[in-house]
């Protein structure tokens, strides 16, 4: 089969679609189980002697579109989408440790993420160590006879660190750990983390991939024996799986993937510039800028620098709480990854699930503010900034 280029593989998929009816648009298959001719059919589906579906918790064509998609965009042999962005982190967690297992995390992640690690899978008997990633001497530390996974995203939420893919990789593949990275940020367009050795790659879909805000979920992506691991024992008992309609309506925000991914990055950069130079602005955390220590990993490990960005202002907390609440165009909101410009402040909201002393240690000051530029005009995002820095 002909492999396109990642632009068209977001259109079309691993192979194009022949509907009998002649439908450009693959139907959604809103259904949720299938029937048999027979039912010598219907257990040979159950013993796994004959490939078909058979109720879409086990599997949806729809949701199968998806899964396609994104594993040859990952370059992987295989996805599974589940309901949440949490639901993939889980997944891709709980399929693979047990009671008595060590699990190596970043110190700075996605605060739900976080939550899970710190708080609920002690509950299980899987101990969790979190360290600074961009230090191999503190991974080497957090090595333990009991290690079997690693577990990191980048760039980093909130505070847009990048880390060393190749460094992360080989350190796994040295130690026999599996390595998952969350590479929500940066999209397979952008950032292929399978290049670098790493062995599963998730998203929250709920962002940049179906783009739209109107959808929550999760994907995970990996060998075809993890896949099925992960599709047979967490998805199928504990059942975080996709409803056929979000995966048909990130099915077709993946058709304007590439488009948006270029001018959030094109409107990023300027809006990065824009605060770096700005008086009421301490620091920008955006790895476009040379100042920012990612900047040395464009080209190489990553093809743009995302849409997402952090500063620091020349203020108390009260006075970024102004400032935020003076924004007009900027919507006031979590999440990222969709048309309209959102804005929000991390201490308080997306990593409250941290104390004050795990956000210190993660580099999250009370201070800082993320914005997820979005598709407007990027003058009137700038404007709108502009604007709200007048408040203090």
């Amino acid at each position: 089969m002909k492999k396109y280029h990642d632009n068209t593989q977001c259109i079309h998929g691993p192979e194009h679609f022949n509907d009998p009816h002649g439908a450009l648009t693959a139907p959604l298959y809103q259904t949720s189980t299938f029937a048999f001719k027979d039912a010598a059919q219907g257990a040979a589906r159950f013993a796994g002697e004959e490939a078909g579906y058979i109720y879409t918790r086990l599997g949806n064509p729809t949701t199968r579109e998806l899964e396609q998609k994104l594993a040859q965009l990952e370059e992987m042999e295989d996805a599974a989408a589940t309901a949440t962005g949490m639901g993939a982190v889980s997944a891709s967690v709980l399929s693979f440790l047990q009671q008595g297992d060590h699990l190596i995390a970043s110190s700075a992640l996605y605060g739900c993420s976080f939550a899970l690690f710190a708080h609920m899978l002690p509950k299980f008997g899987i101990e969790v160590t979190f360290v600074d990633m961009t230090n191999e001497a503190e991974l080497q530390a957090a090595l333990k006879p009991n290690s079997k996974m690693l577990f990191a995203e980048t760039p980093i939420n909130p505070n847009m660190t990048v880390l060393d893919l190749t460094m992360l990789g080989n350190f796994a593949q040295q130690h026999k750990l599996i390595s998952v990275i969350d590479n929500t940020f940066m999209t397979p367009l952008l950032q292929k983390p399978k290049h670098f050795g790493i062995d599963i790659v998730i998203h929250s879909a709920t962002k940049y991939l179906n783009g739209h805000g109107d959808v929550v979920a999760g994907i995970v992506c990996g060998s075809k024996e993890h896949i099925e691991l992960i599709k047979l024992t967490v998805l199928k008992d504990i059942g975080a799986t996709i409803s056929p309609h979000d995966a048909w309506l990130i099915n077709r925000g993946l058709k304007t993937l590439a488009v948006r991914m270029a001018r959030h990055c094109e409107s990023a950069q300027k809006v990065a510039e824009y605060l770096e130079m700005h008086p009421k602005v301490s620091k920008v955390f955006y790895p476009g800028l040379k100042s920012h220590p990612g900047y040395k990993f464009l080209g190489e490990q990553m093809k743009g620098a995302g849409g997402v960005i952090a500063f620091e202002i020349n203020g108390s907390l009260k006075d970024g709480e102004a400032f935020i609440n003076a924004t007009e165009l900027c919507t006031l909101a979590v999440s990222l990854g969709d048309p309209e410009t959102l804005i929000q402040h991390p201490a308080s909201m997306t990593h409250s699930p941290y104390t004050p002393e795990e956000r210190q240690a993660a580099g999250i000051s009370d201070g800082l503010i993320r914005i997820s530029i979005g598709l407007e005009d990027v003058q009137d995002i700038m404007d709108d900034l502009d604007n709200a820095f007048k408040v203090f």
